[in-house]
């Protein structure tokens, strides 16, 4: 298969802009062997700007490929900007890109892209599509962590919306996990919720405390805290 235009073009950006120097912590800090360009969130996205005012992306086929190539780069910048590509195309983020979404979903090497991929891709095709909550009933059950850490997480920025029988029956499902991913993963989806309803928050922590790590409690009342004492 050809390498579109726009994938050539940012593989050679991010080869020219390397930065070795930032390259070697950004490894470490993902306690990753996957190499790193070294270059950071701001210069990533000033070079996609770049190739986006150079190169069109007009049909759904040609924002696939190009996605699945800078997934499978050798550096994880690549696997970065696949993202950005998913994210910014917002005429092809429908019920068709959900099983690309869940691709990337499974094939995702740690939280920087999965999180990105639950809270920013998936969520939203939940939200508009409630026939894809079957899927997160289907990925809490997953023997892939970062799976059932997407089944917590899609639920985020859904607020007065979100279905919470759906979410309380996943975080209680998955609660007695002693992995500090999916214990951050309840807090934090309990709190991005508590902004909409501190109450039912509240309530259910109360409700659960047992059951519930103090971990995910301390993060899901975080923000109902700080407005007590404000």
């Amino acid at each position: 298969m050809s390498m579109p235009p726009m994938v050539q073009y940012l593989i050679e950006e991010m080869e020219r802009n390397r930065d070795p120097e930032k390259a070697e912590p950004m490894q470490a800090y993902m306690k990753t062997d996957q190499p790193f360009y070294g270059i950071q969130a701001k210069p990533r996205r000033e070079i996609f700007r770049r190739a986006r005012r150079k190169f069109s992306i007009d049909f759904r086929e040609e924002w696939e490929q190009v996605i699945r190539q800078l997934w499978t780069g050798e550096h994880r910048e690549e696997m970065y900007m696949a993202l950005e590509v998913a994210e910014h195309y917002k005429q092809f983020r429908d019920e068709m890109a959900m099983p690309l979404f869940e691709y990337l979903a499974e094939t995702a090497p740690h939280w920087d892209t999965l999180d990105w991929i639950a809270g920013k891709l998936i969520s939203d095709l939940v939200l508009r599509y409630r026939e894809f909550e079957a899927k997160l009933r289907e990925w809490r059950k997953s023997e892939n962590l970062w799976m059932r850490r997407a089944s917590l997480l899609a639920h985020l920025k859904h607020k007065e919306e979100t279905n919470t029988d759906l979410l309380a029956g996943t975080i209680l499902m998955l609660a007695h996990e002693e992995g500090f991913f999916i214990r951050k993963a309840i807090g934090w989806v309990l709190r991005d919720y508590s902004y909409a309803n501190p109450k039912w928050v509240r309530a259910f922590v109360e409700t659960h405390e047992s059951d519930l790590s103090g971990l995910s409690r301390r993060e899901a009342l975080k923000k109902i805290k700080r407005d007590e004492k404000d």
